[in-house]
């Protein structure tokens, strides 16, 4: 008796059809031949130019370049906060988390983080609550009353990053989040970030001028050129956010897309 796999297969063929394929991920983000330009007094700057690349659901793609070949600006533009002039965007739901931390200096921890779900409508008791079960995954337990002057810089960003998640947006656009971090402090947010991501897959845009940031908490990186900004490669990255900064995986990876920075600068 056949077994009930070779079955199926031959009633398929039977019928002349075949087996269907695996099915990629829908896109979460596409971009096609997306243009952006601004206008300076009489002068037209083109910050991108023919940008094309889609984000499959659940993917961080972190895109490296140069300073001023329009990273923020895609961002912006995946966030619905300008238009392009030129190409196509398609997006699901996206918010931005830019490189300043951008918290209320008057409100405390919990009330900034529960800031997108008392701006949706829910009373700030509710807000608060739902904001503080998250704080002791995020290394911010009984931190929930603390002021920002209070927090230190990688505990800033962590609330600017729970003020993130809570939005509830599909997307995350991530500027340079660490940025403005010490050394230190950075590696110890890449990490936690990475174990974040682990624990809870989101579809994200990472933009960081950071190589190795790039290759330590991306699944592929796409490497813009010089102003305007056009996409020069897309890097698979192996075994996402598993990699040691001195694996030589990242080691190799980092140096290719290094190589086409380069290249794209000649």
């Amino acid at each position: 008796m056949p077994a009930k796999g070779a079955k199926v297969q031959t009633e398929l063929q039977s019928r002349n059809e075949s087996p269907p394929a695996a099915r990629d991920p829908p896109a979460a983000v596409r971009l096609d031949g997306v243009a952006r330009s601004y206008r300076e007094g009489t002068r037209v700057l083109q910050a991108l130019a023919d940008v094309s690349f889609s984000v499959p659901q659940g993917e961080v793609l972190a895109v490296v370049g140069p300073s001023g070949c329009g990273k923020s600006t895609l961002l912006e533009l995946v966030c619905g906060l300008q238009a392009p002039d030129d190409g196509r965007l398609d997006s699901a739901p996206a918010v931005l988390m830019p490189q300043s931390d951008l918290l209320l200096p008057w409100l405390s921890a919990a009330d900034n983080a529960a800031l997108p779900l008392r701006i949706a409508g829910i009373p700030r008791r509710e807000a608060r609550e739902r904001a503080g079960a998250v704080f002791a995954q995020l290394g911010l337990e009984r931190f929930e009353d603390a002021y920002p002057r209070e927090l230190s810089g990688g505990m800033r960003q962590r609330v600017a990053f729970l003020r993130t998640l809570l939005s509830g947006k599909p997307v995350l656009c991530l500027d340079e989040p660490f940025g403005a971090l010490d050394a230190i402090t950075r590696a110890e947010m890449q990490q936690w970030l990475a174990e974040a991501l682990r624990r809870e897959p989101r579809t994200v845009l990472l933009v960081t001028h950071d190589v190795e940031e790039a290759v330590l908490l991306g699944d592929r990186l796409a490497v813009l050129s010089t102003r305007p900004g056009r996409v020069l490669a897309t890097l698979d990255v192996p075994h996402p956010r598993r990699l040691a900064r001195l694996d030589p995986a990242v080691i190799a990876l980092r140096e290719r897309a290094l190589e086409v920075l380069a290249e794209g600068r000649a």
